[in-house]
């Protein structure tokens, strides 16, 4: 599976709540030509440490403990990483930080959309992470 890098750059444009945690993630990048229009689901307990630096123990389907997750809207993800058999690390322009890392018996999270590869970490975690290869140079004209 592919790192998810495309994501660097994107924007939280929503988030949403219910048996599981949804992120919509979007950017234009008119220099490379592409769009990524995407939607991150979490579907297990995570981690979010806030600007403060306070980690918040999360969990899906939980009401109104997922609050600090309401802070990510509009904010730009700096960095990702993929860890530990198929653990999620996003870092955000804000210092706010996400954690997803893989569930023995369910699936943690998922990506789907636009410009990105879909991806599923299933039950016990992925392996065999690849850096995504760089972008093919478009001609012009």
């Amino acid at each position: 599976m592919r790192v998810p890098t495309p994501l660097t750059g994107c924007r939280v444009d929503r988030t949403a709540f219910d048996y599981q945690v949804r992120l919509s993630l979007s950017t234009l990048k008119p220099d490379a030509d592409y769009r990524v229009d995407a939607e991150l689901s979490i579907e297990t307990p995570f981690l979010l440490r806030d600007p403060d630096g306070q980690w918040h123990e999360l969990g899906p389907g939980t009401g109104a403990s997922l609050a600090p997750v309401l802070d990510l809207f509009g904010q730009i993800i700096s960095s990702v990483e993929i860890r530990d058999k198929g653990a999620l690390h996003l870092t955000f322009g804000n210092g706010a930080e996400l954690h997803v890392g893989p569930n023995h018996h369910y699936e943690s999270w998922h990506l789907t959309g636009t410009g990105v590869d879909p991806i599923t970490v299933g039950p016990g975690g992925e392996t065999d992470w690849q850096s995504a290869p760089p972008p093919e140079p478009r001609p012009n004209g």
